[in-house]
């Protein structure tokens, strides 16, 4: 009895570390599967189409917000010390750095990650996939491949274009409810921004969104049968691309300007 939660603890992680391990050997499986033909333009074409484009409303909106609240976060914060006219360049700082890919990234895997799995999950259960087998096609080309080459070109798109509605949200706030000079505002704005600063986001992104689509595809490939098992994927699919999305992030970010 006392060793009973030890041992749950113990199952619950080697059953990660397991779950982990299989997701690296997809990931390699995936990585093999870019550089070989075949290559199927109009898959990889509506992966874009429905990974990029339909995903910037949720993206651009996610930015502008987080944009003006942390605007007025960094004003209340820094009028207590007298900085308030620091507002311009943590705005750009921390958007193009951190907020812009890791809140783009986590809204992408809310709905493509979902998304993905769902689809090739119902795919499995109604047997499309056995009938590509049948018909010659490899499904990692045909179903994997378009995706997660979709995803990584996508992401750091969404996350540029996201870091800029994320700094004119900022601005929008600064000048409208700050009183802030607008001009002031925008001179301060690119003198403290840094090139690094937005490659360093956009490496991000691109990391994610390959992140996002293979966990989609992992769990949608390996999804149990029935209508429970495709909903228990979907959740997985979600919830294990957040985790890894914010692991990697911390990664990233280490390698990035740990010095």
């Amino acid at each position: 009895m006392i060793l009973a939660p030890v041992a749950a603890l113990g199952r619950s992680t080697l059953s990660g570390l397991a779950a982990l391990g299989r997701i690296g050997l997809f990931c390699i499986a995936t990585l093999a599967a870019l550089v070989r033909p075949p290559f199927y333009i109009r898959e990889f074409g509506h992966a874009l189409w429905t990974i990029g484009y339909n995903s910037l409303p949720v993206v651009g909106l996610t930015a502008f917000f987080t944009g003006g609240a942390l605007a007025l976060q960094i004003y209340e914060g820094g009028s207590r010390f007298n900085a308030g006219q620091v507002v311009p360049s943590i705005v750009a700082i921390g958007m193009t750095r951190e907020l812009g890919p890791v809140l783009g990234a986590l809204m992408v895997a809310a709905r493509v990650a979902s998304s993905i799995a769902a689809e090739i999950g119902t795919m499995k259960v109604t047997e499309q996939i056995d009938a590509l087998v049948t018909l010659s096609t490899d499904p990692m080309r045909y179903l994997t491949v378009p995706r997660v080459l979709a995803a990584t070109l996508c992401l750091p798109v969404l996350v540029a274009m996201g870091d800029s509605i994320g700094i004119f949200g900022g601005y929008v706030v600064g000048t409208g409810r700050l009183d802030l000079n607008a001009a002031a505002y925008l001179e301060n704005t690119v003198e403290y921004l840094e090139p690094w600063d937005v490659t360093s986001g956009l490496i991000k992104g691109a990391v994610f969104g390959f992140i996002v689509a293979v966990v989609g595809c992992y769990f949608g490939m390996n999804s149990g049968r029935g209508a429970q098992g495709v909903g228990r994927a979907t959740k997985s699919a979600v919830v294990t691309a957040s985790v890894l999305i914010l692991a990697a992030n911390y990664l990233l970010t280490e390698l990035f300007f740990s010095a």
